[in-house]
């Protein structure tokens, strides 16, 4: 039966898109609204932040408290360590995952399915799990209380390598073989060919591994062990919590929270089309 036989004009098929949209908008407005509250609180006086009911629009909104904030916080310098360990850690998951991904997928060599499986099982080690060895091989090395502690052993991931490996099988051998016939070397053929081929895959991993890493709290925090120079953004932003129960300036929490998540969103902005077309691709299954 054709799908035009399915529903008769102006009946069950208008109604049925109409309700698919009505909860499409629900559902995002729904994901939006903390977002936005959290705007329109940083821009409120103290008074209007605490106040019962709640104030939805600040009466004469203010950008006050997010000059009291960077002061409280050296945000400037927050925002920066924040930056580097984000992109350095980026940078460095992109770059292993897309050549352990290549090795994975196209060679053949003895134990590399098991390799493969015990680098997949690593994956389902809580974070917890591995903090104390991580920090003692941190120390050992002179690397504590320093953002190459924080940043040397993110530099691989476990999550990556099996996304790269799936996207990766997809390139066709013949055109692997055909760039090693006109003299390309094995790197040469991961950075102008493969890369290129699965770039969706890779722009997708990058927001994913930016914005972990941008929030990631615990682990800075237990490495840079107190030296509040170091701090990302993240870790100075609960300065302002302390700050909070001594004063009525729950606007200020808000600003500092609105700035802390300006870079991730902006980041996700340019890459969602990616994003969207690597799910599309569906690129995780069946390789």
């Amino acid at each position: 039966m054709a799908a035009r036989d399915i529903y008769a004009p102006g009946e069950g098929a208008p109604l049925g898109r109409a309700l698919l949209y009505a909860l499409m908008i629900a559902i995002a407005v729904a994901a939006a609204f903390p977002l936005a509250w959290m705007v329109l609180s940083s821009l409120k006086t103290p008074a209007e932040a605490m106040q019962t009911p709640p104030v939805w629009i600040p009466a004469t909104p203010s950008l006050d408290a997010y000059g009291k904030v960077t002061d409280l916080i050296n945000a400037g310098r927050s925002f920066v360590n924040s930056a580097i360990i984000a992109g350095v850690t980026t940078t460095g998951i992109l770059i292993t995952s897309l050549m352990a991904g290549y090795a994975f997928s196209k060679y053949r060599f003895r134990g590399r399915d098991a390799l493969f499986a015990i680098t997949i099982a690593t994956m389902f080690l809580p974070p917890i799990v591995t903090l104390i060895p991580l920090y003692r091989m941190i120390g050992s090395i002179g690397l504590s209380a320093s953002l190459a502690g924080v940043i040397l052993p993110n530099l691989a991931n476990a999550f990556g390598i099996f996304l790269m490996r799936q996207f990766v099988a997809g390139v066709p051998d013949e055109l692997l073989e055909a760039a090693r016939l006109d003299g390309a070397s094995e790197m040469r053929i991961v950075f102008t060919i493969v890369a290129p081929a699965v770039a969706p895959a890779l722009a997708a991993l990058a927001l994913f591994a930016f914005v972990y890493h941008w929030n990631s709290y615990l682990w800075p925090l237990t490495v840079l062990q107190g030296n509040s120079d170091q701090y990302p953004i993240v870790i100075s932003l609960s300065r302002l919590l302390s700050y909070n129960r001594s004063a009525v300036n729950t606007n200020l929490v808000m600003a500092g929270a609105t700035l802390a998540v300006l870079p991730p969103l902006i980041l996700f902005v340019f890459l969602q089309r990616f994003f969207v077309r690597t799910v599309t691709a569906s690129g995780m299954g069946g390789q």
